[in-house]
């Protein structure tokens, strides 16, 4: 089976009313929204605590930089019919989820959600190379603990050339901050560790 998953952006509320952001891999199943996070996660606690989220579709992939990058406050605005959910400003698309079951697991368990309400706010134009390169590239920060520096090196060296054809402002932006991770995580950790593999 071809078990696909869309790089989606996960918005959830604390029982004390604070936001959290997420970038998050979600697969469609049967009519619902999957999404499996790793312990220990905020979304996970915050999804447990409410019984609800909110899918955004996002194009701005800042986003998705930010979050791997330490800038996880993005503007929100409370969801149509969830009470206490939000959405993200910036989703082009968003959906209102509620929890229907949960596959209890020590390291992914695996939540169902069920759609409630979905919203188009503005009309998708596509994708170019530089926001898909983002994407790569924020997925590769997040792994720099367990990936080779050799590796890392190869990747954003590629994705560098989507950046330099397709990129925008937007784009641009959220490249250098990814860049910047990068090398204050070489800036922190020791030359020897630098080149180990994979975990």
């Amino acid at each position: 089976m071809n078990d696909q998953i869309f790089e989606t952006v996960v918005t959830t509320v604390a029982p004390d009313g604070a936001p959290h952001v997420a970038p998050m891999g979600v697969r469609y199943r049967e009519g619902q929204v999957v999404l499996m996070p790793f312990k220990p996660s905020t979304t996970l606690d915050n999804v447990r605590a409410m019984r609800h989220a909110v899918l955004n579709l996002v194009t701005d992939t800042r986003v998705f930089a930010g979050c791997v990058t330490g800038r996880r406050t993005w503007p929100v605005t409370p969801a149509e019919q969830l009470g206490g959910a939000v959405r993200l400003v910036c989703a082009d698309a968003h959906v209102e989820l509620q929890l229907s079951q949960v596959d209890d697991d020590d390291q992914r368990p695996i939540l169902h959600m069920a759609p409630v309400h979905e919203v188009r706010h503005r009309p998708f134009i596509g994708f170019n190379r530089a926001q898909a390169a983002v994407i790569e590239g924020a997925v590769l920060v997040s792994r720099l603990h367990m990936l080779p520096a050799a590796k890392v090196d190869i990747e954003m060296a590629y994705l560098q050339i989507a950046i330099d054809k397709t990129a925008g402002d937007g784009e641009r932006e959220a490249w250098g901050w990814l860049l910047d991770a990068v090398a204050a995580h070489r800036s922190s950790v020791p030359a020897a560790r630098a080149g180990e593999g994979v975990r």
